[in-house]
Parts: C-alpha cells; structure tokens; sequence
C-alpha cells in the first residue's frame, strides 16, 4: 500500500494476460497448446502479463503451455524465437505474447514457415497491431488506455492536490480489440 497522499494510476497487467488468453481459448476451443512470447524478464508487466495467461491456461484441461521464452519485447527477437519454435517441430495452436510487437514478429515468422492455423494475441493494441487484426493475421490486441491513464492520472493529482480523497489504487480498464471492434481502435488513434 501507498502512503496517504500518493496514489498509482496504471492498468492491472495480470488482468491484460488473463483478457488475452480468455480470448485465445474461446478461439482454441478450449484446448490446444500455447506457447508464450515474454517481454524483458526484470519487467513487472512481462511477470503479471504471463501469470494472468497462466492462470486462464490452468482453467482448462485440455491446454498446455508448451514453452515460454522471451524476445524482450521486440520484433526481430520474436521472429527467431517462433522460428526455433516452428523447427522444433511441436505442434503449435496458440501463441500468447507480452506485446504487439512480439506477436507481429510471430506472424512473420509462421508466415515465412508457411505454417497456417495458429491463433495469436497481442497487448497494447498499436497502429501495427490494428492493421494486423485487419488483415485476420492478428486475432485478439488489448488496449491498454494510455490516454485514459494520463487523465486519470491528472484527476488523481488534482483531488490529492487540494486535499481530496482519493482511491490509493485508480485502474484504468483495458478493452479487447478482435476483428469485429479494431475500427474503432483505428479510428480513436487518428484523433
């Protein structure tokens, strides 16, 4: 807990890891095995992230996690480590990433293996992502409100500033983006 007078304004990342293999698993059919592209290993988010799509995985009996590596959050890591993945010859249904960025790097790398059928989910619902989701290669980002983070975060201030209580903990929600929501996504980025 925070002392009086402080608060954290954020978005809970372990519920961003759960949203993401909620989705994933309704797309699996509720079995299948997932591997899991991890962000920087000294990230909090990386941790809570994994531990929310681990604990949605243990849900259900007929999926596994495989394997999880990390590609510290970027791309060009995450297409050598799905490239491993692929050659390593285990059957692959779903890929649950830390990050757009990461997922897209999958996407290139499944693409280039020419290996189709594998569902992949992503967080913090980028530009990238948004084109990706479009194009039916991405199946499921979750937007993190950075916006709505930065307001809650000035609200926050503002009460605290003039002596107001406040919660010691503002969560801002996420959203799911799929292919049936992303314009929207697409449209609030244009703004």
């Amino acid at each position: 807990t925070l002392p009086s007078g402080m608060a954290y304004v954020g978005s809970d990342s372990e519920l961003a890891g759960r949203l993401q293999m909620e989705e994933l698993a309704k797309l699996m059919g509720g079995k299948g095995n997932v591997m899991i592209l991890m962000g920087e290993l000294s990230s909090e988010a990386t941790r809570d992230r994994t531990r929310g799509v681990e604990k949605v995985a243990a849900q259900y009996p007929g999926i596994h996690i495989i394997d999880k590596q990390t590609a510290k959050f970027f791309r060009k890591e995450a297409v050598d480590v799905t490239t491993d993945w692929i050659l390593s010859g285990q059957q692959i249904d779903a890929i649950a990433s830390n990050n757009d960025e990461m997922a897209i790097g999958a996407i290139l790398a499944l693409k280039q293996a020419k290996k189709t059928g594998v569902v992949i989910g992503g967080i913090d619902g980028t530009p990238d992502a948004l084109e990706f989701i479009k194009k039916g290669d991405l199946n499921v980002s979750i937007f993190q409100d950075a916006k709505g983070q930065g307001e809650g975060a000035v609200d926050t201030a503002i009460k605290l500033a003039s002596g107001q209580k406040v919660e010691s903990s503002v969560m801002i929600p996420y959203q799911l983006i799929t292919k049936d929501n992303y314009q929207d996504f697409a449209n609030k980025n244009k703004k």
